[in-house]
């Protein structure tokens, strides 16, 4: 709720860049253009062994010293305000928040402007629908990849689960692309990060479905668009989530959208409206708010029912 300060990241940088430098060291090390494409994804192998190996042996150690230190509580609380620094519950808000704003203080200059931080697809020709429906989808697969998955992690293996799917994770964004220089060497880790991501995006378009029920909207909608197109979505997991946030609001997502100067022919999902404002980026924070505390309560109550 508070997000990761400021001060602290200027001061030592945060989780994320650290394990961010370490994939940047292999790639840069192991990913050269003289191996074959077998060596390089053999490498991309060994990479993906050694962000894991690393994450659970530091989440493992960070966990053990804490409890050495400190009493029981005390050494919970501190390692949960560790784990939190990743989960990006905050700063997912705070960036799709920033498209609605900068459509109605700048039009479209500001809402490109701001879209352009949290998606891959080229911006400058997008229209207000366009911009409104980039930001809604990257908040749906992000209330996934971001908030859901490293909880869900977190609650399985603690700590070092947490930082384990973190590391997964960004390596799937750095080097789990399509491309000649990482298609082979960054199979492994966007196959493994499919993989550890399964279950939170059915658990995330569960969360999106119920929530829509307090806000008055239509989990009905969205257990039917969920049925109809997650399936065909271009990536395994974020077509739930994606499915679930365009048939709760009534909306329509993906479609066709421009990668790098090429036009990609995505399929539609959802049956609703696909032209959309500010307010619709709006409507879609308010659901997802109200998903995140979902998860929370449910999480608490849990929690609770296990020491009872």
């Amino acid at each position: 709720m508070v997000g990761y300060p400021n001060a602290v990241y200027r001061l030592v940088g945060h989780p994320v860049t650290w394990i961010g430098k370490l994939i940047t060291w292999c790639d840069e090390g192991w990913n050269s253009g003289a191996r074959s494409s077998r060596q390089r994804r053999l490498c991309g192998v060994v990479t993906l062994i050694v962000l894991l190996a690393v994450a659970l042996l530091s989440g493992s150690a960070i966990a053990g010293i804490l409890d050495r230190l400190f009493p029981g509580i005390v050494a919970l609380i501190l390692c949960g305000v560790l784990a939190s620094t990743l989960l990006a519950q905050r700063s997912l808000d705070a960036h799709v928040l920033a498209v609605a704003k900068g459509l109605e203080t700048e039009g479209l200059p500001g809402g490109r402007a701001a879209v352009a931080q949290i998606v891959g697809r080229d911006t400058k020709s997008l229209d207000e629908a366009a911009i409104c429906r980039a930001a809604i989808e990257s908040l749906a697969e992000n209330f996934s990849d971001g908030v859901v998955a490293p909880l869900f992690w977190m609650v399985v293996l603690g700590l070092p689960g947490a930082l384990a799917y973190k590391a997964v994770n960004t390596a799937d964004s750095m080097i789990g692309h399509r491309t000649e220089r990482h298609e082979a060497f960054g199979w492994a880790s966007a196959r493994f990060d499919d993989l550890v991501n399964l279950p939170a995006s059915r658990l995330s378009a569960l969360w999106l479905m119920l929530a829509a029920i307090p806000l008055g909207l239509s989990p009905a909608g969205a257990l039917r668009t969920i049925r109809n197109d997650a399936s065909h979505h271009r990536s395994p997991n974020a077509g739930w989530p994606e499915a679930a946030m365009a048939g709760a609001l009534g909306i329509r997502l993906s479609g066709p959208r421009i990668y790098d100067g090429v036009p990609v022919e995505e399929r539609w999902v959802g049956e609703g409206r696909s032209e959309l404002t500010a307010k619709d980026i709006r409507a879609a924070l308010k659901l997802y708010r109200t998903a995140c505390g979902l998860q929370i309560a449910v999480l608490v109550l849990i929690v609770i029912s296990l020491r009872a």
